[in-house]
């Protein structure tokens, strides 16, 4: 067996086993892989964004990790975005909520906006609909928002047998391959991905220019 088809059997047993819908940060549930987390670790403290904006909340765990890496760095915030809203999610200094409103809702995104100062560098972090229709939607309007020298990370490209839930149907992965066809100023950053499995294969972007 290749190093590839080792991770990749590795990810089917990980992801079906479901542990990681019972992962936690600090007590609030975040449904990540933990390798993908430290490489999140890595990314906020080379690119030192002043801004994280997060689609699709959910329990609020990885906003509280985001908010947890700004505290440790002494820099940065998180607005995290969600079409439900949910008091029990953890409150944070660093974490700003925009519930109820889709993410791609146009008075949303104007709210949003309006959050930003000119000289913020920003990051996004796209893991809401999964659907393909949405994810560019996303990444459409989310895009143009990236700071030259952030990333941009489209998260669950593994659905769709990328290497998992094969009967998924056209997703995350599928919307990027749109996207990244229609302009050249993001380029895939493989560095992401130096750990072998990630639940965001070629999700990783960079805004080069």
């Amino acid at each position: 067996m290749s190093n590839q088809d080792v991770a990749d059997a590795y990810h089917r047993l990980y992801y079906d086993s479901r542990v990681w819908m019972d992962i936690t940060w600090l007590g609030t549930r975040i449904q990540k892989l933990p390798l993908d987390l430290w490489i999140y670790q890595e990314i906020l403290h080379e690119d030192r964004p002043d801004v994280i904006v997060e689609t699709g909340t959910m329990h609020g765990g990885s906003a509280l990790f985001l908010a947890s890496m700004c505290e440790l760095l002494d820099q940065g915030r998180v607005v995290t975005i969600d079409v439900t809203a949910d008091p029990e999610r953890p409150p944070h200094p660093r974490i700003t909520y925009l519930e109820g409103r889709s993410s791609v809702d146009p008075g949303l995104l104007e709210d949003l906006r309006r959050t930003l100062h000119p000289r913020d560098r920003v990051m996004v972090i796209l893991d809401s609909d999964h659907s393909r229709s949405h994810v560019l939607a996303e990444l459409r309007a989310y895009a143009p928002l990236v700071t030259p020298g952030q990333h941009l990370i489209v998260e669950d490209t593994n659905v769709n047998g990328h290497p998992v839930l094969p009967e998924f149907g056209p997703g995350p992965m599928e919307a990027l391959g749109d996207f990244l066809a229609e302009r050249d100023d993001f380029a895939i950053d493989d560095r992401c991905e130096r750990l072998f499995v990630t639940f965001n294969p070629r999700g990783f972007l960079l805004r080069t220019r």
